[in-house]
Parts: C-alpha cells; structure tokens; sequence
C-alpha cells in the first residue's frame, strides 16, 4: 500500500514539475517563482513522512512489530525521522548537482529558455536511476552486510576529495564523454530551439544541446553513486531510501533556478557538504565496533553543518565578490 502510495505521488509531482517553471522568450524564471515552487516540493515531503508517520502508528498493528523496535509510537517516530534525515542529505548532496549543472549550462552558454527541457529529462534521468541504486544497493547488502563498510570508506574518500574543490575553469571541451560523443554524432555549433538533434541534407546532426543533456545525465549516474550510499547509512529500509532519494530530487530543478544567480555567494557550502560525507562514511564504519548513531543526532548534525556553511558564506562572502 505504502509503495502504490509512493508511486501515485511520486508520478503526480513528475507531471506538474514538467509544466512547472516554464520560461517562455527571453523570460528567466524568477527567485521568486523558484522559491515558491522550492517550498511546494519540500512540503509535500514532508506532508508524505507525516503520512508515513500516521500508518504506522496507527494502521499497523502493534502484534506485528518486534519487541526490540518498540511499540507503534516509537517505531512510528524512528521511521519518520530515518525518512527525514535521509530526505535532508539527499537534499543537501543534490545541491552539488546544481554547482555541475551551473558549470555545465555556463560553459556551453545554454540559453535560459533552453535550460528547462534539458533539466526535466535530467530530473527523470535522476529518479530512475536513483530507484535502481536503492534496488542494487538494497539486494547487496541484504546478501552482503560487510559492503556497508565498502561504502563508508567510499564517501570518507569522496569528502575528503571535495574538499579540494572544484575546478571552476574545468575545459569542457576536452572532456572525454563530450569528445566520445562527437565521434558517434555530427554536431552542430549553434542551437536549435530545443531541439536534441536537427537534419541537414537528409544527414542527422546532434545540437550543443544534446551533448550538455549527456553531461548532465553522467553528472546523475556519478552523483546517484554518492548520494544513495549515504541514506544507507541512517537506514538500510529499502523504501525509507528509496523515497527520501526521489522526493530529494523532485525538487532539483526549483532549487537550480533558486539557486542559479547566487550560487558565488554560498561558496563554503561544498566544504559543508564534504563534512557531511565525511561524517556519513565515519557513521558507517564504526558499525563495525557495534556503535550506531542514533537517527536524531544525525540529522542535528547534517542540518547543523548545512546551515552552519550557508551562514558563514554570507558572513563572509568570497574575495572580489559583492555580498
């Protein structure tokens, strides 16, 4: 019942989100707009673990949970903070997302009004994979208990890597998933409206827009390999990961536009988001000792780093730049 709610949600929020945002001319979508939009995505999150919440403590019969998880109150509560907690690092990871999507659409100076149709089919690039991540990872350590271990030192790694930055200058042109892609398709240089692919002469060319939808859907399959571990380590549920990642990225492209012009001033948050790997990939490995974090400290800590990276870039704003 929980996984036919999930997806009869889920598929209403895909439909409105692809005829939300919708620029039109030279229009850019607005701060305002987006943040509206944000506010819509995170509440009805929310509203959803509320109703997760309200199943269990109240439809579940309280015969059918082991005494060791307590009764339904109890049991109620972890489950909606585990769904919590992991809604809040997938929130918090997907805005590196963002950074590689600004870099991306900057680079290949992709027009506002272009942007929307390649980000909506990254989105639902981003769901798909997102859910057969979580079935991967799910039958792994459901066979493998010991690769939870495997993914902590993974994203102790990728923290301490992301501490060192990104390259802002990166020449996209010489990478080699655009060079690979220009060997299998003619390519235009100028774009085409939205189109992805155009015919001259009865030959098919792709446009600069295709190639940036291949780079962003990479950037997904790279990102889903970082962010799912991470829910992994607040709960190894199946569907509290599966549904924290998804609801996450819903609202990837109402952040994108929220976040699009002020995304120089927030420049300590990818140090806020290393931490926060970092503090994941520890939270995993020490299981090994038989120590586990409880849910709630875990999401003061994320939430507390997040904010924490927001607040200090906004005190003290990069060098050269306006605050």
């Amino acid at each position: 019942m929980l996984y036919l709610v999930f997806g009869i949600v889920v598929s209403i929020m895909i439909l409105i989100d692809m005829f939300a945002l919708k620029a039109s001319g030279d229009h850019k979508v607005s701060a305002k707009e987006a943040l509206t939009w944000t506010i819509i995505w995170i509440s009805v999150a929310l509203l959803f673990d509320l109703g997760l919440w309200a199943y269990i403590k109240y439809m579940i019969p309280a015969e059918s949970i082991p005494l060791a998880l307590g009764d339904n109150s109890s049991y109620a509560l972890d489950k909606a903070l585990e769904f919590l907690t992991g809604y809040v690092v997938e929130k918090s990871l997907s805005i590196d997302n963002i950074f590689i999507f600004l870099l991306i659409f900057s680079y290949f100076k992709v027009p506002n009004i272009y942007q929307r149709r390649v980000l909506v089919y990254g989105v639902l690039a981003a769901v798909f994979l997102r859910v057969v991540m979580v079935l991967i990872g799910s039958y792994l350590i459901s066979k493998f208990e010991w690769i939870l271990y495997l993914f902590g030192a993974f994203l102790l790694f990728t923290g301490i890597k992301m501490c060192f930055g990104h390259d802002e200058e990166a020449d996209l042109s010489q990478n080699k998933i655009v060079k690979i892609t220009k060997k299998f398709f003619k390519t235009t240089d100028d774009y085409h409206k939205e189109h992805f692919f155009i015919f001259k002469d009865g030959i098919k060319y792709a446009t600069p827009l295709f190639i940036v939808l291949v780079l962003i859907t990479i950037s997904d399959i790279i990102f889903a390999v970082d962010s799912v571990p991470a829910v992994f380590a607040v709960t190894t549920d199946p569907f509290i990961v599966m549904t924290s990642n998804v609801f996450a990225i819903l609202g990837l492209r109402a952040m994108y536009f929220l976040l699009a012009d002020m995304a120089e001033r927030f420049h300590l948050l990818q140090y806020g988001l290393a931490i926060i790997l970092i503090f994941i990939g520890i939270k995993m490995l020490i299981l090994y000792f038989d120590y586990h974090f409880p849910t709630a400290l875990s999401l003061s800590v994320i939430l507390g780093t997040l904010i924490g990276s927001i607040v200090l870039s906004l005190l003290f704003p990069k060098k050269g730049k306006i605050s």
